[in-house]
């Protein structure tokens, strides 16, 4: 009688999954935490949206582009800073009220403390040209990061006239006119949500952008 053949090791071995794992949406208060310590920490100069957006969309996996977009927008429109808002946002999804206290001292806290620190420094220091040159680079800085970001999360909305016709208005209103950005939104909001309100239609593709007709309203979050 013939004997079975011993498996072999590539009968045996495990295969490889090439699918990334499922992002943790029940994350720890402490992985809260440490995320928003870390955004709050290195967002020098007002860049925490680029931090944001690179650790809750493409380390994390809480959010996609399009729902942190749609969180951005949420946060803009509300007073406050919009790095705060986005914490108080994502941590209430995803850990509750405490969540949400846990990320927005999380991200207060670094700058808190390195704001005190260095205003006892400027002080005495306040007419240096060599700190005005440091603070001058660190905003430009700030400005190449918020740049990339809109481009990166916002390439959609370049894409069509009415997007691009309330973004033009919206950047005359506020830099040129200097019309009071709560007095834009009253106008302006209201303007773009009657175009972007929903409407019963068929599903779209999920590469195709429609400004008048989007079909069934999506969630910003993933579950």
């Amino acid at each position: 009688m013939e004997q079975p053949k011993p498996p072999s090791s590539t009968d045996t071995a495990t295969p490889v999954s090439n699918t990334r794992s499922e992002p943790d949406l029940h994350p720890s208060l402490l992985t809260l935490f440490r995320i928003f310590l870390l955004a709050g920490g290195l967002s020098f100069g007002g860049g925490a949206v680029a931090y944001l957006r690179e650790y809750l969309v493409r380390e994390e996996g809480w959010l996609d582009d399009e729902g942190f977009l749609g969180a951005m927008e949420i946060s803009e429109t509300l007073p406050g800073l919009n790095a705060v808002n986005m914490a108080i946002i994502m941590g209430d999804n995803l850990r509750g009220i405490v969540g949400a206290l846990v990320s927005v001292i999380g991200m207060l806290l670094p700058g808190s403390i390195v704001v005190m620190l260095l205003g006892i420094l400027y002080q005495s220091n306040h007419s240096n040209p060599d700190v005005k040159r440091f603070l001058l680079g660190i905003a430009a800085a700030a400005v190449g990061l918020l740049s990339a970001v809109t481009l990166q999360i916002g390439r959609r909305q370049f894409r069509q006239l009415p997007d691009i016709a309330i973004i033009a208005v919206t950047f005359l209103a506020v830099s040129y006119l200097k019309i009071p950005l709560f007095a834009v939104l009253l106008s302006v909001g209201p303007i773009s949500v009657w175009l972007y309100r929903p409407h019963v239609s068929e599903p779209r593709a999920q590469d195709e952008h429609l400004p008048f007709h989007r079909g069934a309203r999506h969630h910003l979050f993933r579950h």
